[in-house]
């Protein structure tokens, strides 16, 4: 495994994935730190099930027992303005 730092990695990426698709692995440094890995991706879609499978059998998550709605929340008034007229009227 290959180590670089976020300069390097921000000047040199397209380097760094040529070398992540050819099957390395590259570690992310912040001051001497590993703060994360490049790693090649598989080409294969996964489930969400079956990528969050082990936290599940862990008890660590839990998946919806319900159907997620796909519609837009519907847009909520207060004092006939909408939520984003508001936001904008607070950063002014």
């Amino acid at each position: 495994m290959h180590t670089a730092g976020i300069k390097d990695i921000k000047n040199n990426l397209s380097r760094y994935l040529a070398r992540v698709k050819s099957g390395e692995e590259i570690l992310i440094t912040e001051r001497g730190r590993p703060i994360a890995r490049i790693i090649r991706e598989n080409g294969k879609t996964n489930e969400i099930r079956q990528a969050l499978g082990p936290l599940i059998e862990n008890g660590l998550i839990a998946m919806p027992t319900q159907p997620i709605s796909k519609e837009p929340p519907p847009r909520i008034k207060a004092a006939g303005k909408s939520t984003s007229e508001m936001v904008a009227e607070d950063r002014r």
